[in-house]
């Protein structure tokens, strides 16, 4: 858990490094035909503890802040906002840590066919591995493509008109991330990319984008434990993911 004085330590070097132009992607414009989205869009952000991010799972409301987290979710979501003022864009993620993509197959039906969202972002992978490598789960990388694949498939069958954003799992090699993460992991990344490539209306290349902060700062300052992204690695998501999906 960061604290208050690394958190602001962090927002100051995001602030710099903006100001420089420094790592960070330059979000889309505001046009909308360079956007997935369209006045009035719903955007469902779904994903573990990254996307989760400390949200308070009370809070069924679009864009409230409390039930947005404090991650790269919503930071993406005030984004959107700023990019497309007047669309009355409604945003709400519902990450829950800890989860594989078996646990958001689970919960799908209780909430994606109530919001029947126009954009869903998903980013999944992390814990399909490390569950495996700490002895809590016995998925292998078959099964995090073949469980993945079948959530894709029953999303654009039952949501045909839905756009899908895949995210990029990553890691960086600091805290939890050590020698035993490679080179399995990375077989998780390519996984998701080869769906992205089949279904995807967009990918989030997450690692390439927190790999390219890493060349002026070390690991630790954009993921403490390798995994979950500092404020300032949070934005570096933020940054990339709007980039993508405008």
């Amino acid at each position: 858990m960061n604290t208050r004085r690394e958190f602001l330590r962090d927002a100051a070097l995001v602030s710099g490094a903006v100001a420089t132009g420094a790592c960070f992607a330059k979000p889309a414009e505001g046009d909308q035909t360079k956007s997935l989205l369209a006045p009035g869009a719903v955007v469902l952000f779904e994903g573990d503890s990254i996307t989760d991010a400390g949200r308070n799972k009370k809070s069924d409301a679009p864009n409230d802040p409390d039930g947005m987290g404090r991650g790269y979710a919503s930071l993406a979501a005030k984004g959107l906002h700023a990019e497309h003022p007047g669309w009355d864009l409604k945003c709400y993620n519902r990450g829950v840590s800890g989860n594989k993509v078996f646990q958001i197959a689970e919960r799908w039906d209780g909430y994606c066919q109530q919001l029947k969202p126009d954009l869903i972002s998903i980013l999944i992978g992390v814990n399909d591995f490390w569950h495996k490598l700490n002895g809590k789960y016995d998925g292998t990388i078959e099964t995090y493509r073949t469980d993945y694949r079948a959530l894709l498939e029953r999303t654009k069958r039952e949501l045909p008109g839905t756009k899908l954003v895949l995210c990029e799992p990553f890691v960086l090699k600091v805290g939890a991330v050590d020698d035993r993460w490679f080179p399995d992991f990375p077989q998780y990344r390519n996984a998701a990319k080869a769906l992205a490539d089949e279904y995807a209306d967009a990918w989030v290349p997450f690692q390439e984008a927190l790999d390219k902060a890493c060349e002026s700062k070390p690991p630790q300052r954009w993921a403490h434990d390798g995994v979950h992204p500092t404020p300032a690695g949070a934005q570096v998501m933020a940054d990339a993911w709007l980039k993508a999906v405008g």
